[in-house]
């Protein structure tokens, strides 16, 4: 007999505008973290310059998939600038 799989919760779909928002989010954070890689290598000292490099490649080709994305979904420079006032906003009036 097979074993049949019940979810326990439905699934519920994003819509378009929440899917473009996460993917906004997604380029603003590894942005910062490409940056931060960037900062952090400058001051490295010899053990660390492999880990570096390679968290500096790994993040510059996240955020160029991340940027194709955005250009096929038709997301603008004025929208990603949009969302982030939007994003900061929030995170204002939550703290």
């Amino acid at each position: 007999m097979q074993e049949e799989f019940i979810k326990d919760r439905k699934i519920i779909d994003k819509t378009d505008v929440e899917k473009e928002i996460e993917l906004v989010r997604n380029i603003i954070a590894v942005k910062k973290e490409l940056k931060a890689a960037n900062e952090n290598f400058e001051f490295v000292e010899d053990e660390l310059i492999d880990y570096y490099t390679y968290k500096i490649k790994a993040n510059q080709s996240k955020l160029n998939y991340l940027i194709r994305q955005a250009k096929i979904k038709g997301i603008t420079i004025d929208m990603i600038n949009q969302i982030k006032i939007k994003l900061y906003n929030e995170e204002l009036d939550a703290g």
